[in-house]
């Protein structure tokens, strides 16, 4: 079956791309808006794109209001951002933060969870997430109706019982979240991977 892109609505192709490029991890992303509320929203079109500079990427779009999300517009206000990973723990409470509130409600507060001081970006962080990324925006391209935000990655604060002993993450004891198409997602445990070195050249 060939599908012709330029035949689809936006959303058709939304829904297509999302169920192809699989999995994705979810940027967590917290922010804080000039008058000082919190917001905390998923977003699952993210990636790491650079590490001279350390620089990740998350695609932030448009409420049906035609306005920008509010994690859009408190980047573009504030220039800071906290990326928190999304595990099997955390996963119920993620789901409640997808929601569309109003800009006045703090989603802290709505899905239970605890914000902590970060040490450098005014941003909070999610206490009850493993791994959090202070970043500072770098640049926000407006594509459309998205904002593709470049973040500088500042710091990074990650819980001393998933370090392996050369000091990195070990991505089995994280049980992180990755989204697939439409309501799916998958967990990321030590049952489900497995290691594939790469061979020598010969």
């Amino acid at each position: 079956m060939e599908i012709d892109i330029k035949s689809l609505e936006p959303k058709q192709i939304y829904k297509l791309m999302t169920s192809i490029i699989v999995p994705r991890p979810i940027a967590w992303v917290s922010t804080v808006s000039r008058d000082g509320i919190y917001n905390l929203a998923p977003f699952s079109y993210f990636a790491g794109i650079s590490s001279d500079p350390p620089l990740l990427l998350i695609s932030v779009g448009s409420k049906e209001t035609k306005e920008k999300k509010d994690t859009w517009q408190n980047i573009e206000d504030t220039g800071e951002f906290v990326v928190n990973i999304v595990t099997k723990d955390t996963l119920e409470k993620m789901n409640i933060t997808a929601l569309p509130f109003d800009k006045e409600v703090d989603e802290f507060e709505k899905a239970g969870l605890t914000p902590v001081p970060s040490s450098i970006v005014k941003a909070p962080r999610v206490k009850e997430s493993p791994v959090n990324i202070e970043c500072k925006r770098f640049e926000i391209i407006q594509i459309g109706k998205m904002g593709i935000i470049l973040g500088e990655v500042l710091k990074v604060h990650v819980k001393e019982d998933i370090l392996n002993e050369k000091g990195y993450v070990d991505t089995t004891k994280l049980e992180i979240i990755g989204r697939l198409g439409g309501a799916n997602y998958c967990l990321v445990s030590k049952e489900n991977t497995f290691e594939l070195r790469r061979p020598d050249k010969r």
